[in-house]
């Protein structure tokens, strides 16, 4: 109607432009992954990782840091916990950007998908992170970015559909119902 024209004139005059998310592709090689299973939440010595170490792991590796525990000039080593697998090849997909839910609960049905054919990986994640000066939290409570701005979850789904959901907020914020 008439305050969508007013809405876009205002924005051509102030040369302001809608941005589409920035999308890029990689592809992990010789990887080393850990060992989960869907109903082993704790993990469990010599055959499974618990929430924790996945969680750990798996922001090593989309900050791109090296796994192979080898010291350099660098004070401390990381490396995949144990029990874990070598895997050829695994895809990374970034999208950068305003994402809304509606599109985030489409990427996810996606990915859920990808276990309808027969497939070699054991489960995959999806991991979406909210911005650190989010004026968004949970329940009533301030988002507290000034001291750290944690904001972000993350799903891991398995062959058989179960899934785990980790969550990260930062001290000031509720956690979700």
């Amino acid at each position: 109607g008439a305050e969508g024209s007013t809405l876009m004139s205002y924005f051509s005059k102030n040369q302001i432009q809608a941005l589409k998310p920035k999308i890029t592709f990689s592809t992990l090689r010789d990887l080393q992954c850990p060992v989960l299973q869907s109903n082993e939440l704790q993990g469990k010595p010599e055959e499974s990782c618990s929430t924790e170490e996945l969680f750990e792991w798996l922001g090593a590796v989309l900050s791109q840091v090296s796994l192979d525990n080898k010291s350099s000039s660098f004070l401390s080593t990381y490396c995949c916990p144990q029990p874990n697998i070598m895997v050829e090849k695994a895809f990374l997909c970034t999208i950068t950007g305003f994402i809304i839910p509606e599109k985030i609960i489409q990427l996810l049905e996606q990915l859920c998908c990808y276990f309808g054919e027969p497939k070699l990986a054991h489960w995959l994640t999806l991991t979406v992170h909210g911005f650190a000066d989010s004026p968004v939290s949970w329940r009533e409570s301030e988002h507290g970015f000034h001291k750290g701005g944690e904001n972000l979850y993350n799903f891991v789904i398995f062959r058989n559909l179960d899934y785990w959901l980790q969550m990260a907020v930062g001290t000031n914020d509720d956690c979700p119902p």
